[in-house]
């Protein structure tokens, strides 16, 4: 016999056969069966040859067995299954009010959650009528705060001295509510009008008691000896009040400003018209006198200038215009009185020191950010220039028109027309450096022309060349001295002189040499030349000079250094400049005895007997150093 589980396989396969026969295709029939005979348990059932319906029956009576068993079992348990069953139905009701409690509690979530987004509306609602409130409240009471006239507003006003602080802050505060209430006029804000009558006395009584104060700081300063700076300090400090003045009644602002005008204009003309006439009693070159002059100009314009700005809120043009209306009729005295003296002054360096200071005081103005005079300077320049230059032509046609002959007997000593053009010109010349001009520069230069021509006229006059040299050099050292002590010494002025004086130095020492050593330094010259231009062979032709040259040089040349020295020393008046064209006349000489020992080393000299007699150009140069001086 089969056990049930066996059994109860294979009739569950039997029947899966059956039920493929009955509802399926063929196909499907065969798929099946297939499938069954790869069972185990038929497999081993088809090996060993059992009966199929014997084994069918079989399985079913099993089945039989095991379904009645199944019921007793059941039967058995019936009380537990009832028992069972009961719970189940008490369970399904519990779930069941547990469901409809669900249901409930979500009806009632869905009825919380439209509360909560109905509440969420609600306070973004609040929120924004919150901060509209809130809003509209800070306005509004910046709006009252505005407009509203307190009573210690009114009692300041109308009580409080306008010097005390407490006026001027009021007034701040008067100021901003005027045009608080103008502006909101415009808007057609109807509370305004409830102010606006009492804002219109407040202002007229403000403008009345800060009339009243200006009036009586200008008026202060016609008061003489009154240091008019300090009241204009002490008006800078209530300069608001101008302000005031401007921005509600222009009126009375016009007043204040042509008052102080008018009273300006007249204390600056007094006092520098004063001034002038005492300044020019002191006997002074001209110049200081006019530094003075400006200097004081310079420092009450510019203080006048920023007083002007910042108190009456002008600039540019404005500026300009309001200064030149206090200060005017001053700069026109100034002119005036400068013009009548500069028409008969010929002090050409007081001139261009002048405009030299003009050129600092316009400079000076720009540091401190005044423009205000720079139309007076180039007035004055007008004035300065074409008198300087008219003066200087004056010099250099006087120089030109000079006629040495006419100043009778004259020595080798500098002149002294050559000395005043070299202080002059050095004067010009350094105060140039600091504002180079082109124009000061060309005249300078055909000043510098002619007077070198007059140099040469007068040293014309002397007979000798040498005596010519020495004027010449004597005049053209003092000249470089004089510039190089108060001009640069790469000025072109200096340079120009030091060329002349070397040039005529030069020639001056081959003509002290040549009576001395003339022959010999004529000899050096021939034979050089000849050598070359390649024609050794002439040479010959002075043979017979040589021996009667070294003789001769060889007996006097002590002597002829102890001559030159002397001669030298006595023809300039500069000892300095003596020395140094003795070392340059002894420095020459030792060149052309060196320049003699090399042209008697050529052909057909070198085998001259003479040659063993000449002196040894150490020798020489030794006692050559006797000469020189020890500072």
């Amino acid at each position: 016999m089969l056990p049930a589980s066996t059994a109860f396989n294979h009739s569950r396969c039997l029947g899966s056969i059956k039920m493929a026969t009955d509802d399926q295709t063929l196909e499907e029939v065969d798929v099946h069966i297939q499938e069954n005979l790869e069972d185990d348990i038929i497999k081993e059932a088809l090996k060993s040859g059992m009966d199929l319906r014997q084994y069918s029956r079989q399985v079913e009576k099993e089945l039989k067995e095991v379904e009645n068993a199944s019921i007793q079992d059941y039967i058995q348990e019936s009380q537990n299954i009832a028992s069972l069953h009961n719970q189940i139905a008490a369970c399904d009701g519990i779930l069941e009010r547990m469901e409809q409690m669900l249901r409930t509690f979500q009806e009632d979530l869905g009825s919380i959650s439209h509360e909560i987004l109905t509440l969420q509306e609600q306070s973004v609602s609040m929120n924004i009528r919150l901060k509209n409130r809130q809003a509209i409240r800070g306005e509004l009471s910046q709006f009252v705060d505005d407009i509203v006239v307190p009573d210690v507003l009114i009692n300041h006003i109308l009580e409080t001295p306008v010097v005390e602080k407490d006026f001027l802050e009021q007034l701040y505060v008067l100021d901003h509510k005027i045009s608080f209430v103008k502006e909101q006029s415009f808007k057609e804000v109807y509370s305004c009008q409830d102010v606006r009558d009492i804002l219109d006395k407040l202002k007229f009584k403000a403008l009345s008691k800060i009339r009243e104060y200006l009036l009586q700081r200008i008026y202060s300063f016609r008061k003489p000896m009154t240091n008019y700076q300090v009241t204009q300090d002490t008006m800078l400090k209530f300069k608001f009040f101008y302000q005031f003045l401007m921005t509600h009644e222009r009126e009375v602002a016009r007043e204040i400003r042509d008052e102080y005008v008018d009273t300006m204009s007249k204390i600056y003309f007094s006092y520098f018209k004063s001034y002038t006439t005492r300044l020019m009693k002191l006997q002074y070159t001209f110049e200081c006198l006019f530094r003075s002059q400006q200097y004081a100009l310079v420092d009450n314009a510019c203080r006048e200038y920023l007083f002007l700005t910042e108190f009456f809120m002008v600039s540019g043009t404005g500026a300009q215009d309001l200064f030149h209306a206090v200060i005017g009729k001053t700069l026109t005295m100034f002119m005036k009185h400068i013009d009548v003296y500069v028409q008969d002054c010929y002090d050409s360096i007081a001139l261009f020191l002048c405009i030299h200071i003009i050129h600092r005081y316009q400079l000076l103005m720009h540091k401190r950010a005044v423009p205000a005079l720079d139309k007076y300077w180039e007035a004055l320049l007008q004035i300065f220039w074409p008198r300087f230059e008219y003066i200087l032509q004056l010099n250099i046609q006087s120089v030109r028109d000079c006629d040495p002959q006419k100043f009778g007997s004259f020595d080798l000593r500098p002149h002294y027309i050559t000395r005043r053009y070299a202080e002059f010109s050095a004067a010009l010349v350094g105060i140039n450096e600091n504002f180079p001009s082109e124009q000061v520069t060309r005249l300078l230069g055909g000043l510098q022309g002619e007077v070198e021509n007059f140099i040469l006229r007068m040293a014309a006059e002397f007979p000798g060349r040498k005596e010519q040299l020495v004027f010449l050099i004597n005049n053209y050292d003092m000249m470089l001295s004089v510039l190089l002590e108060r001009t640069r010494e790469d000025s072109k002025e200096s340079e120009s002189f030091k060329e002349l004086l070397n040039a005529r130095t030069h020639e001056y020492v081959e003509e002290i040499l040549s009576p001395h050593f003339g022959g010999l330094i004529s000899f050096v010259k021939m034979c050089e030349n000849y050598l070359e231009r390649g024609q050794p062979e002439h040479l010959s032709k002075e043979e017979k000079r040589v021996a009667h040259l070294v003789r001769s040089f060889n007996c006097g040349w002590k002597a002829s250094l102890d001559d030159i020295n002397k001669d030298i020393m006595k023809s300039f008046t500069n000892f300095k400049n003596g020395t140094n064209i003795l070392q340059v006349a002894l420095t020459q000489l030792i060149q052309y005895y060196h320049r003699f020992h090399k042209v008697l080393s050529h052909n057909p000299f070198k085998n001259l007997p003479i040659r063993s007699e000449l002196i040894n150009i150490h020798h020489l140069m030794v006692e050559v150093k006797k000469y020189k001086p020890n500072f």
